[in-house]
């Protein structure tokens, strides 16, 4: 299973409170492109439109060996496959006061193409700096036992 992207950000940004994993719908070379590693994550969220969960302002590079792509657009909403049960309650969790999704990682599972994405409530600017302080002494606490 190789990782394509990971959002950082998102980690910094937002306390994740549930993961789940999606299916992506996209065309032949931009799976192609997501295979060279050329997608960000970053800026990235999910909206719905009407049942439809879509991936809104991530952006996959065009394929480069795929020749003259007219009207191709890198930041286009793409489609996320998902159960029924998981919509409904993602698209009710989207409509409370400080919660979002936003997608986390994308890998392959098989031949596949997956998504992880993330329920994920914004953090305020002193918890991300604490966040910063626990992260910093974990790696010097490892530093002072690997020694």
């Amino acid at each position: 299973m190789a990782t394509y992207a990971t959002n950082k950000k998102a980690r910094l940004d937002y306390d994740i409170l549930e993961t789940y994993e999606a299916g992506l719908v996209l065309s032949g070379q931009e799976a192609k492109s997501i295979r060279n590693g050329n997608v960000g994550l970053k800026g990235g969220f999910i909206t719905f439109h009407g049942n439809t969960p879509l991936l809104t302002n991530v952006h996959i590079n065009p394929y480069k060996f795929a020749g003259q792509l007219t009207g191709y657009d890198p930041t286009r909403s793409r489609k996320i496959l998902l159960n029924v049960k998981e919509i409904n309650y993602l698209r009710g969790k989207n409509q409370e006061q400080g919660l979002t999704i936003v997608p986390l990682s994308v890998y392959n599972k098989g031949r596949r193409i997956k998504l992880e994405i993330g329920l994920a409530k914004g953090k305020k600017k002193y918890d991300k700096r604490e966040s910063l302080k626990k992260k910093d002494l974990r790696r010097e606490l490892r530093q002072i036992i690997k020694n």
